[in-house]
């Protein structure tokens, strides 16, 4: 039976951007686990509205993007470090998200849902809940997924919680899944696969959908 998270070792929330303390502490590490959350899918459209993050001794930050703002200098720092790794689930999303929101173009990155796909291929469940269960051990509730994350200034407590371990847990998935993958022969294929991410989130945010269907 999985286990319920716990509370973090760490946990603070920003407005508009991370403090420099903190980013200079997460720069040292050499991966970080990320999401964000959005008013809806649609780029450019649905705005970001809030950025979580956390490394491997379970310190995590929750940024809360505020009604127009385009920029986070510090985000952005740390998002394009070259020597940290940032491990999202669906990467796709997150990065066209970025880019669209705060201008951020993330570099390197890993992509637990890619890295799902091509490694749990006995099983067509592929979402963090599942992944998370399975791998790490740990039953998250997604009950605040579909809410809204516009209100950043209050926030319920439940809303960041749900945040908070939707990053959690991302760096032992990530590892076990490089385990899996190297073991298959698969490693070097989701290497690719995550350098391609930039290109197809920028063809997302630009509405190319379908640009490599026939």
């Amino acid at each position: 039976m999985a286990d319920s998270p716990t509370s973090p070792a760490e946990f603070a929330v920003f407005d508009r951007d991370l403090d420099k303390a903190w980013t200079d502490r997460y720069l040292q590490t050499d991966a970080l686990a990320v999401d964000t959350e959005a008013m809806g899918l649609v780029h450019g459209r649905d705005r970001l509205c809030l950025v979580q993050i956390a490394d491997q001794d379970d310190r995590v930050a929750c940024v809360r993007i505020a009604l127009g703002q385009s920029e986070a200098p510090q985000l952005r720092r740390l998002m394009e470090a070259e020597t940290v790794e940032k491990v999202f689930h669906f990467a796709r999303f997150d990065v066209a998200a970025l880019a669209s929101g705060l201008g951020i173009a993330v570099h390197p990155l890993f992509c637990t849902k890619v890295g799902s796909r091509l490694g749990r291929t006995y099983t067509p469940r592929h979402g963090l809940k599942d992944l998370v269960q399975e791998l790490v051990g740990v039953e998250l509730d997604k009950g605040a997924q579909s809410s809204d994350w516009g209100r950043v200034d209050e926030l319920t407590d439940a809303q960041l919680a749900y945040a908070a371990n939707d990053v959690r847990y991302l760096l032992p998935a990530r590892r076990k899944l490089e385990t899996m993958l190297r073991r298959e022969g698969r490693w070097e294929l989701a290497q690719r696969c995550f350098g391609c991410i930039p290109v197809v989130a920028e063809l997302d945010r630009l509405r190319f959908n379908q640009t490599f269907e026939h």
